[in-house]
C-alpha cells in the first residue's frame, strides 16, 4: 500500500502549495483511512481479502480543483493548500453519495446480474493491464534500482521455489519481503556512497533514499482526525467532476473484486454481495472526505495481484495487515522510514502485480467459445477501444494542456475527460453493451458468452458455499439478508 499512499500525495501536495510536513501528514492520513476502509470492507462489505486504498482515478479531478480559478489569487502557499484540501474534501463527501446509493439500494446488483465471463474478461484484464504506465516507465526513472528489484522478484518468486524445493513455500510467500530490503539497502549504499551527488535533481529525487523529505517532516506520533484541515467547502462543478471519478472507480473496483474473488479461491461474487461492497466503498470515500486524504478510495489492484503472487487469500491476513497500516500511520517516523523507499522499487512490484491482476481477466475466457466470431469481435473490439480511446484523451491533454472536450463548462469537461481516460471503464462499458445487445437471446450465444457457467452464482442462496465466503459476521445476515 505504501506505493500508492506515497506516490499520489507526492504528486499532488506540492501542486496544492503544501510543504514536506503537509505531505507527511497527508500520507499518514491516507494510510490510516486505507486501514479503516480495508477493515470495513473485509468485515461488512464483500468480505473478500481486498485492500481498499488510494486511487489514481481521483487524481484527474483533484488536479482540476487545484487549477480552479478561485484558488489562483491566494499568495500564501500554506493557506492555498488548506483551501484546496477543503475543496477536495467537499467534492469527495458529495461524490461518496453516488456509490453509497448505487451500492446499498441494490442498483449495482441489477447491473452485475447481466455480467457474463465474456464481458467481465476485458474489464478485469484492463483493470490490471491498463495501469501499464505505472510499471516500467516508472522503473526506468531510476533503472539501476528499479530493474534489479524486478529481476530479483522474478527470480525469488518463479525460479527459486522450483530450485530449492525445501524452501518452496517460503520463497512463494515472502518474495516481496526478501527483495525489497535487499534493493533498498543497495539504494541506500548508492546514496551514502555519493553516486548521485552530481546527478540532475530529477534523478536524485527518484533514486536517493533521503530525498522524500518525509522522515524530517513526519511527527513522532499523530492520530489523524476528521476535519483536521478545517471545514470542507463545496462547489457544484468540482462535486460533479469527483462524482464522475467515483463512478469510474465503482466500475474499476467491480473488476478488481472479481479478480480478488478468483485469486482468493472463492466462488464468483454474487451480485448482491458485490453491490454491498460498493456501498461500503462509498462509505470509504466519505471517510476520505471527512479526514482529508486529498484522494478517493477504490480496491487496490496491486494487492489483488499480490494474492496471486503469494497464494495467500486469507481474509484474516488482510485484516491484520490493515491493523499494521493504522499502526504505522499513527507512528509517523516509523511509517516515514518505510515511505522513503524509492518509487522505482514500487514500480518494479507493479510490473508483477498488475500483470497478475490483468491475467485474471484472461482466465475467464476459458468459459467462452473462442471459435465464435461474435466472441472474437466483442473481446477484440472492447480491449482495443479500451486502450485506444484513453490514449487519444491522454495524448491530447499532454499536448494541449486540456482534454478533447473543452467547452465553457469546466465541470462538464472534467466529467467527460475523467470517464474516457479510464481504460478499464471504456473496455468494460463497450464489452457489457455489446454482449447484452448482439443476438443475446439465442441459445448458442448464451453458451458462447459463458453465461450459463455463472447461473448458479447469480443469487446468494443458489450456491451453498456463499455462506462460507460472503456471510456477514455476528449473525448480521438476519438483519441484512443477501438475495
Amino acid at each position: 500500500m505504501l506505493g500508492t499512499s506515497v506516490i499520489i500525495p507526492t504528486a499532488l501536495v506540492p501542486q496544492m502549495g503544501g510543504n514536506n510536513e503537509d505531505k507527511a501528514v497527508v500520507i499518514q492520513t491516507l494510510l490510516f483511512v486505507a486501514g479503516i476502509n480495508t477493515l470495513l470492507q473485509s468485515f461488512f462489505g464483500t468480505r473478500l481479502p481486498a485492500v481498499v486504498g488510494g486511487s489514481y482515478t481521483f487524481v484527474l479531478p483533484t488536479i482540476s480543483i487545484i487549477l480552479a480559478g478561485r484558488y489562483a489569487n491566494e499568495p500564501n502557499p500554506h493557506i492555498k493548500f488548506l483551501r484546496i484540501m477543503r475543496g477536495t474534501q467537499g467534492a469527495l463527501i458529495v461524490a461518496s453519495a453516488l456509490q453509497i446509493i448505487v451500492g446499498f439500494s441494490g442498483l449495482w446488483r441489477n447491473v452485475a446480474r447481466y455480467l457474463s465471463p465474456l464481458s467481465a474478461a476485458p474489464l478485469v484484464a484492463l483493470v490490471g493491464f491498463g495501469l501499464y504506465e505505472l510499471g516500467f516507465p516508472s522503473v526506468a526513472k531510476c533503472v539501476e534500482i528499479g530493474l534489479p528489484e524486478l529481476i530479483l522478484l522474478v527470480i525469488f518468486a518463479m525460479y527459486l521455489p522450483n530450485t530449492v524445493h525445501m524452501l518452496k513455500s517460503i520463497f512463494d510467500r515472502f518474495a516481496v519481503l526478501f527483495t525489497i530490503p535487499i534493493v533498498w539497502l543497495y539504494a541506500y549504499l548508492l546514496t551514502v556512497g555519493g553516486a548521485y551527488r552530481n546527478a540532475p535533481p530529477k534523478t536524485q529525487f527518484h533514486c536517493r533514499t533521503d530525498r522524500s523529505g518525509l522522515i524530517g517532516g513526519a511527527p513522532w506520533i499523530r492520530v489523524p482526525y476528521p476535519f483536521q484541515w478545517g471545514a470542507p467547502t463545496f462547489d457544484a462543478g468540482e462535486a460533479f467532476a469527483m462524482m464522475a471519478a467515483s463512478f469510474v472507480a465503482l466500475v474499476e473496483s467491480t473488476g478488481a473484486f472479481i479478480a480478488v474473488s478468483r485469486y482468493a479461491s472463492a466462488t464468483p461474487i454474487p451480485p448482491s454481495v458485490l453491490s454491498r461492497g460498493i456501498g461500503w466503498q462509498g462509505i470509504g470515500i466519505l471517510l476520505d472526505g471527512l479526514f482529508g486524504t486529498g484522494n478517493g478510495s477504490s480496491v487496490s489492484v496491486e494487492n489483488a495481484g499480490l494474492l496471486a503472487l503469494t497464494r495467500v487469500g486469507s481474509r484474516r491476513v488482510v485484516q491484520i495487515s490493515a491493523g499494521f497500516m493504522i499502526f504505522f500511520s499513527i507512528l509517523g517516523k516509523f511509517g516515514a522510514v518505510f515511505a522513503s523507499i524509492p518509487a522505482p522499487i514500487f514500480a518494479a512490484l507493479y510490473c508483477i502485480f498488475f500483470a497478475y491482476a490483468g491475467s485474471a481477466g484472461f482466465g475467464f475466457l476459458q468459459f467462452c467459445n473462442l471459435n465464435s466470431f461474435r466472441t472474437k469481435f466483442i473481446l477484440g473490439f472492447s480491449v482495443f477501444m479500451g486502450l485506444s480511446i484513453p490514449q487519444y484523451f491522454n495524448e491530447y491533454t499532454s499536448v494541449a494542456g486540456y482534454g478533447p472536450v473543452h467547452t465553457h463548462s469546466r465541470w462538464f469537461n472534467d466529467i467527460v475527460n475523467v470517464i474516457f481516460s479510464s481504460k478499464a471503464f471504456v473496455a468494460g462499458f463497450v464489452a457489457y453493451l455489446l454482449d447484452n445487445t448482439i443476438h443475446r437471446h439465442e441459445s448458442s450465444v448464451r453458451k458462447d458468452r459463458g453465461y450459463h457457467w455463472w447461473d448458479k452464482f447469480r443469487s446468494y442462496r443458489t450456491d451453498t458455499r456463499s455462506e462460507e465466503f460472503y456471510s456477514l459476521p455476528f449473525n448480521l445476515n438476519k438483519f441484512f439478508p443477501s438475495v
